[in-house]
């Protein structure tokens, strides 16, 4: 069993997750707008360019996500962080710094008690991140 994360966005799920694929580096392996999908007819036309899947894999693991329609809306992501777990330092602090652009650090990337270096901070699209490393290998 594994379990993946499935983020929900408010339209920018496509430039979210090309930005994801970038930084973490991983690989789109789908993404597929409403007006792409079997259930085209069920949406307005405005709604087409939105995604309604969307997976990325980083390494054996995987990341998923979809726009919500404006009937719909989220609010921020709240409570829920994506915890990330890399092998080395210099792999926390590429992909802190790379996830950080643009957005809001909450807690630097340090040593702490439990780890060689933890991190936490909301990206541009405000999902809220943790880098943990808990030992440089």
């Amino acid at each position: 069993m594994k379990i993946n994360p499935y983020l929900i966005f408010n339209g920018d799920c496509k430039a979210a997750f090309t930005f994801y694929a970038q930084a973490l580096p991983g690989h789109i392996d789908m993404m597929m707008t409403f007006g792409e999908s079997p259930a085209r007819e069920h949406f307005p036309a405005d709604l087409h360019n939105l995604i309604i899947h969307t997976r990325l894999s980083v390494g054996d693991q995987a990341i998923m996500g979809s726009d919500t329609t404006p009937d719909r809306p989220t609010d921020e992501m709240a409570g829920c962080s994506v915890s990330l777990n890399v092998d080395s330092i210099a792999e926390a602090e590429r992909v802190f710094t790379a996830l950080a652009e643009d957005g809001k650090v909450q807690m630097p990337l340090e040593t702490t008690f439990w780890a060689a270096r933890f991190g936490m901070l909301v990206d541009r699209f405000g999902v809220s991140w943790m880098v943990n490393c808990e030992k440089d290998q």
